[in-house]
């Protein structure tokens, strides 16, 4: 996995959550985003991954910006997963078709396992990549290294 580098372009996309909405990347120009990755909804580390990003919502809006959380996950079963865990002010997205095609435009997806690593890529309000960190599957992000990021 080469995962996208600090400097680059992020490349805009266009992917819908569980609840039909679309998230578009340059809809959010002027703020920063957090791109968090988790490899498969209902898991542990990936319920807490993203459960600590709908805790800290108000930190990141006080640093103008917004974390969306993506996997290749269906968006059906992204929209139970988001009622299971109380997640209503972070998008949960699906990059499920074509199958990791923003995971792999952003280097994060595990060809040989057909899901993304676990990864965060901070993108400036100009649209460039300001922050990546890959980490190991098993590991829980630091969400306080991820702020102090911003």
């Amino acid at each position: 996995m080469d995962a996208i580098k600090v400097g680059a372009k992020a490349p805009d996309f266009t992917l819908k959550d569980g609840f039909g909405k679309q998230v578009r990347l340059s809809d959010h120009q002027g703020k920063q985003v957090l791109l968090s990755w988790h490899p498969m909804a209902w898991t542990a580390v990936c319920t807490d991954q993203m459960r600590a990003l709908e805790v800290h919502f108000d930190a990141f809006a006080a640093k103008n910006t917004v974390a969306i959380g993506l996997s290749i996950d269906a968006p059906p079963s992204k929209k139970a997963w988001a009622s299971v865990l109380s997640i209503e002010n972070t998008p949960l997205v699906s990059d499920f078709w074509p199958h990791g095609k923003v995971s792999q435009d952003y280097g994060v997806f595990i060809g040989d396992y057909g899901f993304s690593g676990r990864a965060n890529v901070l993108v400036d309000a100009q649209g460039i990549v300001k922050w990546v960190k890959v980490y190991p599957l098993g590991e829980l992000p630091d969400i306080n290294e991820i702020l102090a990021a911003l």
